[in-house]
């Protein structure tokens, strides 16, 4: 889809704002607030530039960056107008809801087979009886695969020569490889001119400006091999539906970065107030606390969350006036999953801050604020607050994994994500039964785990670093 097709489109359509969409852009503008104010601090941004000076750091940094923005494209959702029966009619929208990333994808979205098919195949991976009339006029059944309806259009009708198949496999590779390259040095080039017209010549950014440029550049060169190849081939196969997997494990990053990021809007709060309340007052307010946190550290994660699921998914299915389309009614199902998993992850911040609360009370600089007669809400929030950052910052970055392996485990058991959604734990799910096939469909679950170990092993090595950089006595162990 060109760019002028797709401004056209949005420009007529019915802009839709999703539950999930508006907490993960409101989530990315807090972050870009909290990136002018890390830049307008010389000590925040010489601890950063510190994080950044791990060449892990930087790779995991661009590729949670490029897995954001895809999320962002994901989260801007629109629904089409119908074509009108006379000029007069009044304009009419679509039920179905699409985002941004549906309509740049819409030849992976729509381009459908008839069931499985391996990555760059031409054929169906199921045999099917076919009916085959020979030179001498004969007909014979045979059991053979059908040649797919899209992928491999660009061959003629028939068997496929294996000399011709590779040709093409190496020049759409070849083709959207030098796209791909092509756009990076444009992009490269770009930069560098910016950098010059700032001047902004620090030797210790140069590390990280180099193998963030040596990252995106295997990143372009790979999405141009991808989006080359996807002209005349599912990259990635097909599932039972006939669907590409490559389009579903794109979506799936969006719902692995709600599920990652949404709940902590439910568990920083909590857990920091708990927490800092309970090791500051101690007494009977740390009873108190230490009671709540106990008691739901006790209860069984996965059957907390399996009863609060079910009974939100009773109350969606009562009242199916309060949701205009299935989308929607999805959506709040994975909101509701969110909050959920919140309620349940506040408890490990709150001990580690409450133990934290504890030892800073007893610091001079807060003893004396408290004998100046300085209120408590006051040292939490100027003196225990501020030291305590760090440790939040790293938990959340923890969390972050441990959430997005949550979803995939909570949707293999079936009380996950809505089954209308896309995620990693759906496409396990799915693919869990098609092992014992012959032949074996391991495509669709191979992607969703290659894609997912990447997510959460580049959050991981960030988080390593973050701790490194904020911890004095881990500084030049990494």
């Amino acid at each position: 889809m060109t760019l002028t097709t797709l401004f056209s489109i949005l420009n007529q359509s019915l802009w839709v704002w999703l539950a999930t969409d508006v907490l993960l852009w409101a989530l990315f503008v807090l972050f870009l607030i909290s990136v002018v104010v890390i830049l307008r601090s010389p000590l925040q941004r010489a601890v950063w530039q510190k994080v950044f000076r791990q060449r892990l750091a930087v790779v995991s940094a661009v590729l949670l960056a490029v897995a954001a923005c895809f999320a962002l494209l994901d989260s801007i959702h629109v629904r089409e107008p119908l074509p009108r029966t006379t000029a007069e009619s009044p304009v009419r929208y679509a039920v179905e809801v699409n985002s941004l990333l549906d309509l740049m994808l819409t030849d992976l979205r729509k381009n459908h087979e008839k069931t499985y098919s391996a990555p760059l195949a031409v054929t169906l991976a199921a045999l099917e009886p076919l009916t085959i009339t020979l030179p001498d006029g004969t007909v014979e059944m045979r059991r053979e695969a059908p040649r797919l309806k899209v992928a491999g259009a660009a061959f003629p009708p028939g068997p496929v020569d294996a000399a011709s198949y590779w040709r093409d496999v190496l020049v759409r590779g070849s083709l959207g490889a030098l796209a791909g390259g092509f756009l990076f040095a444009m992009l490269w080039l770009v930069c560098k001119l910016g950098q010059r017209l700032i001047r902004n010549h620090e030797q210790q950014n140069r590390l990280a400006w180099r193998w963030a440029s040596i990252t995106f550049a295997v990143l372009f060169v790979i999405a141009g091999i991808l989006a080359g190849l996807s002209t005349n081939f599912h990259v990635f196969g097909t599932d039972k539906v006939g669907q590409d997997v490559l389009y579903q494990v794109l979506k799936s990053l969006r719902t692995a970065l709600v599920i990652g990021l949404v709940p902590t809007l439910v568990t920083l709060p909590l857990g920091i107030a708990m927490g800092l309340s309970a090791g500051y007052f101690r007494g009977k307010v740390d009873d108190v606390i230490q009671y709540i946190y106990t008691t739901v550290s006790a209860i069984p994660g996965v059957l907390l969350i399996a009863a609060a699921v079910l009974s939100i998914q009773v109350m969606i299915d009562n009242h199916p006036e309060w949701f205009a389309t299935a989308v929607e009614r999805g959506d709040i199902r994975l909101l509701a999953l969110c909050i959920i998993l919140g309620m349940t992850s506040w408890t490990g911040i709150a001990r580690l801050l409450r133990g934290e609360a504890l030892k800073m009370r007893e610091f001079e600089y807060v003893q004396a604020a408290r004998s100046f007669g300085v209120s408590a809400g006051q040292i939490l929030l100027r003196h225990v607050l501020p030291n305590v950052f760090p440790i939040i910052l790293i938990t959340l970055v923890m969390e972050f994994s441990s959430l997005v392996l949550a979803e995939a485990v909570l949707s293999y058991i079936g009380i996950g994500v809505d089954p209308t959604m896309f995620s990693f734990g759906l496409m396990i799910n799915n693919a869990r039964m098609e092992l014992s096939r012959d032949p074996v469909v391991w495509w669709s679950l191979t992607a969703a785990f290659l894609f997912m170990v990447l997510l959460v092993l580049a959050a991981n090595l960030l988080a390593d670093a973050v701790r490194d950089a904020l911890d004095p006595r881990s500084e030049g162990q990494s």
